[in-house]
């Protein structure tokens, strides 16, 4: 260990290399030691902001009283730990779990220049996040996209999917797929139609707070998600987060009936309109809910799908000129109506249009539980009349998804509109089936 260094140490701090670990002191005679990280471009003159052994960041006002000593480099990182990505190996042999990657929160990191995250820059950063990602067993980590969850596009479930059943070909177990939370419902749901025939587990997670941050529950989450993917009861699309908040249970949603919840908390995600299908606790899963089981394969993603669809979400004011815009060009529009499934008067005409135009207009509730119902008031039943189709207790996300893979599977209106009433994936509940005809 260095002496300290007592003049103006501003000159020689500002200079030092990202990643040194120094010792700081101030005339009080307070301590810190931690890793010297870029500034951030809101900081101010003469601030060093350190990265500490908790985890949490410090910037400190350096002083021209202020003294500082180097100290050693940390130790090399321990035995065990990946030396190169996973993806450079050749698949593990025994059972494995295909990790698939592709951005977001849970593979982030703090940028320093703007104070914000981003995306990891490639896999061996998620592999020094992840030390003990193989605990249980091996993991193969595949790439697949490097971005946040809002820049996914509906083509990129088609892919995402394809990905998924090469995995399963390759001979995973099952398989992981870390996601940015904002979409991920979108993904899960569209994912819970595409993919039939798994024979094993596909297993989303995310996490709220990137893995640099000391409160992370990436690695929680990710270590949860894969020991589901290793539970050979489960063939279909689940996702796994935080079920409270601590880390000691997770929750298992099915695919196409969970909604994030809350912008930051860690147990963001609930399933709406169903039960919770199990939890993972103290290493054990437990399934409470009636699970899809494993099917003999091979896995299929089922294309194609058609971009051609719309999600309008109505509210007081909403201009029926702006909303009949919206549905040109498209083969099919989710509303996401108000209670039981329910618009202004004034959008008949155009809905009335859009529908002898051959466009599938379906409809579904903004709310939380339960749902659209056109036999109740008689809006509902002059939308029915209109030729609106009732999708039940469909989360707005799962109808849009669904309408997607529909309207890649079937040329007419009537066939779409068959496909979108016929349970697939678990997504009705059955105690809720009912309502519009098909």
């Amino acid at each position: 260990m260095s002496d300290p260094v007592t003049e103006d140490p501003w000159p020689l701090l500002s200079a030092l290399s990202m990643g040194r670990r120094v010792e700081v002191r101030d005339p009080a005679g307070s301590t810190w030691r931690g890793t010297v990280v870029p500034r951030h471009g809101f900081s101010g003159d003469r601030i060093l902001q350190l990265k500490l052994a908790s985890g949490y960041n410090v910037g400190l006002r350096i002083g021209p009283d202020f003294s500082f000593r180097p100290l050693e480099d940390p130790a090399p990182s321990p035995a065990g730990a990946p030396k190169v990505p996973s993806s450079a190996m050749p698949p593990p042999s025994g059972p494995w779990v295909g990790l698939l990657t592709t951005g977001g929160t849970i593979a982030s990191r703090v940028d320093y220049e703007t104070g914000g995250v981003r995306p990891v820059s490639g896999e061996s950063e998620i592999l020094a996040f992840y030390p003990e990602l193989q605990r249980t067993g091996a993991v193969h980590i595949l790439p697949v996209f490097d971005r946040l969850s809002e820049e996914f596009r509906p083509e990129d479930w088609a892919e995402l999917g394809t990905h998924v059943v090469e995995t399963f070909r390759s001979g995973a177990c099952g398989v992981v797929i870390a996601h940015g939370t904002d979409t991920l419902s979108f993904t899960a749901a569209a994912l819970s139609f595409l993919l039939v025939n798994l024979p094993g587990p596909v297993v989303l997670v995310g996490a709220q707070r990137s893995p640099d941050r000391p409160s992370s529950d990436g690695p929680s989450n990710l270590d949860a998600a894969v020991q589901v993917a290793r539970d050979g009861r489960i063939g279909e699309v689940v996702v796994v987060m935080h079920a409270g908040p601590s880390d000691t249970r997770f929750a298992i949603h099915r695919g196409n009936w969970v909604r994030k919840m809350h912008s930051s908390r860690r147990d963001a995600f609930e399933s709406r309109n169903g039960p919770v299908l199990g939890w993972v606790e103290e290493g054990q899963v437990s399934l409470a809910g009636a699970v899809k089981p494993p099917a003999v394969g091979p896995a299929v993603c089922d294309l194609p799908i058609d971009t051609h669809a719309g999600l309008l979400w109505f509210y007081p004011g909403l201009a029926p000129e702006g909303a009949a815009a919206f549905a040109r060009g498209l083969r099919g529009i989710i509303l996401a109506g108000t209670g039981l499934g329910h618009v202004s008067s004034a959008h008949f005409d155009w809905i009335r249009e859009a529908v002898r135009h051959g466009v599938v207009v379906a409809m579904t509730t903004q709310c939380l539980g339960g749902v659209a119902d056109p036999y109740v008031y008689a809006t509902g039943r002059e939308l029915l009349g209109a030729g609106v189709l009732y999708l039940d207790d469909l989360l707005p996300e799962t109808a849009y998804a669904k309408l997607v893979w529909a309207l890649g599977h079937s040329p007419t209106p009537d066939g779409v509109r068959a496909l979108l009433r016929a349970p697939r994936a678990g997504e009705f509940l059955e105690r809720h089936l009912g309502g519009a005809p098909p």
